[in-house]
C-alpha cells in the first residue's frame, strides 16, 4: 500500500486539474471538505454517499470518470468490492482509497500487501490534491 508522506506534500505546490473525479464516502463532512477541496484544484467532483450510489453513478454517468476516490469502510458495499464492479465497467478509471481506520481494519477489507494508492485520514487539503495529482498523471 503507498502512503503519501504529509510533510513532503505540504511543501511543495500542487498542480490544478480538470479531470473529473468520483468520491464516494459515507461521512457527510468528510465528503463535503474533500469534494470542496477537489473543486478548489480546478477538478469536476461528483459525490456518492456509500457503494452501492457509486456503482450507480458510474453506470449512469455518460461521460470519462478520471479517478475515483472511495472510503475502504462503508456501510452495503465497501470500498474494495466497489472497486472490483465499477474496474468491469470503467476500466481505465484510477482509484485512490482512503480511511480512517488501523492497518487491522484494512487487511480485513483486503487491501494491505497490494499495490493500491491511498491516504490515511485525517489528511491535509494539499495532501489530498497531491495524491490525486499523481494517480491522474501516471
Amino acid at each position: 500500500m503507498q502512503e503519501v508522506d504529509e510533510t513532503a506534500a505540504e511543501r511543495e505546490p500542487v498542480a490544478c486539474g480538470h479531470e473529473t473525479v468520483l468520491l464516494v464516502e459515507d461521512e457527510q463532512i468528510v465528503r463535503d471538505l474533500a469534494q470542496e477541496v477537489l473543486k478548489q484544484y480546478g477538478y469536476t467532483v461528483m459525490c456518492a454517499i456509500d457503494g452501492e450510489e457509486g456503482l450507480r453513478v458510474c453506470k449512469e454517468f455518460e461521460g470519462h470518470i478520471d479517478l475515483m476516490i472511495t472510503d475502504v469502510v462503508m456501510p452495503r458495499m465497501s470500498g474494495r468490492e466497489l472497486v472490483e464492479q465499477v474496474a468491469l465497467l470503467r476500466p481505465n478509471t484510477r482509484v485512490l482509497y482512503m480511511s480512517g481506520f488501523t492497518d487491522d481494519a484494512i487487511v480485513r477489507h483486503g487491501l494491505l500487501n497490494e499495490e493500491f494508492a491511498f491516504i490515511q485520514k485525517p489528511f491535509s487539503p494539499q495532501t489530498l490534491a497531491t495524491k490525486a495529482r499523481e494517480l491522474l498523471d501516471r
